[in-house]
């Protein structure tokens, strides 16, 4: 009886310390949500959105036309202006009327996707910080534990550099800083760990959304991508009409029959936005960045310059195998890495400047 006796105080004990401990954390601000005001003042948010991916794709294609059109840069051009010519087997207007067609189709989706969106509010961000200020602290208290398991006692370490170095003392006692205490006695966050909740919640978050949606664009269209060219039906019906372009250019990239347009783009990014939980703002980054790589993706030029062609190696030579007839069963990636054919054994092993060396052979042997 007296054993059970001693656990409960015990127990009791404890959970009296565990509760003070509870009631140490800084409390979290009020806060009182407002619409969100727009961007700029002349368009809304929400036609933003489904204006600047059309506006960049045609303001990026246009740019890579002056300088096909004019040669500038010969020395990086991937095909010669005759091979456009005479290779493609589509006019460049038919290219052109094709890509209206399927932004008018993304314009669509995109106004039928922002009905489904909550109105956009402001007003509670110090509360989210402050949020994950708390979990920082809370994490903190596995501190003693950790150091314990490798031979080091927390506590000691943290007395004696409790006059040099608080804010470190404080985390190594486990989130313990009785020296930030307001005159109310309230508790108050370090400002460290303020500024790394900020880091988190306005960086860390945004980026890891950003990322999720380009890895889960780049699944969608690989394993469809491929799909269309291992089913000879989807290849004949729908994907065929995209390798009319043996020789891509810029305004081209968006050039595919309407309802592969909408499965392989409109689709997938629409639901890389959704399961990213991404904002209407950065969903507007997203798509319009989405634009501007496949536009720089089938530009038909290697610049050594080209940011968008030094971040990653999928990049205009890198597509361009995959429109050639030596190369349509490979490179299957796209728009923005090339994992996918690095594991499952799609990537071209061969040189390209080698392929186009035989074909020029030949032809000049003809």
């Amino acid at each position: 009886m007296a054993t059970n006796i001693s656990a409960a105080s015990a127990a009791d004990v404890a959970m009296a310390n565990q509760t003070l401990f509870d009631t140490a954390l800084p409390p979290l601000p009020t806060y009182s949500l407002t619409p969100q005001g727009d961007l700029l003042p002349f368009i809304t948010d929400m036609y933003l959105s489904l204006a600047l991916p059309v506006v960049v794709y045609w303001i990026v294609s246009m740019f890579f036309h002056v300088i096909d059109v004019y040669d500038f840069f010969p020395q990086y051009r991937l095909h010669t202006p005759e091979e456009i010519s005479r290779r493609n087997r589509v006019t460049r207007y038919e290219v052109a009327r094709d890509v209206i067609i399927q932004q008018a189709l993304q314009v669509f989706t995109g106004a039928l996707l922002a009905m489904t969106e909550p109105q956009e509010m402001v007003g509670k961000a110090d509360y989210d910080v402050a949020v994950w200020a708390t979990r920082i602290r809370l994490a903190q208290r596995a501190l003693p534990g950790l150091l314990g398991f490798v031979g080091l006692n927390a506590t000691a370490i943290s007395k004696n550099i409790a006059a040099s170095h608080p804010l470190i003392a404080g985390a190594l006692a486990g989130g313990y800083y009785p020296f930030l205490s307001t005159e109310a006695s309230e508790p108050t966050f370090a400002s460290w760990e303020l500024y790394v909740a900020k880091l988190i919640y306005y960086l860390l978050i945004p980026a890891l959304q950003f990322y999720g949606a380009l890895f889960f664009l780049d699944t969608w269209q690989y394993f469809l991508h491929r799909l269309m060219h291992t089913n000879r039906w989807m290849y004949a019906t729908f994907h065929s009409r995209h390798h009319r372009l043996y020789v891509p250019y810029a305004y081209g990239a968006l050039y595919n029959h309407p309802f592969e347009g909408f499965l392989l783009d409109t689709l997938g990014a629409s639901i890389a936005f959704k399961l990213t939980g991404m904002t209407v703002r950065q969903g507007t980054l997203f798509f319009s960045f989405s634009c501007i790589k496949t536009v720089d993706d089938h530009c038909g030029y290697a610049f050594p310059w080209d940011p968008l062609q030094l971040i990653t190696n999928n990049n205009a030579a890198y597509h361009d195998i995959h429109h050639q007839t030596w190369g349509i069963k490979t490179n299957f990636s796209q728009p923005f890495f090339t994992f996918w054919d690095t594991l499952l054994g799609t990537m071209y092993k061969g040189s390209r400047a080698d392929r186009i060396a035989d074909r020029d052979r030949v032809q000049k042997g003809k």
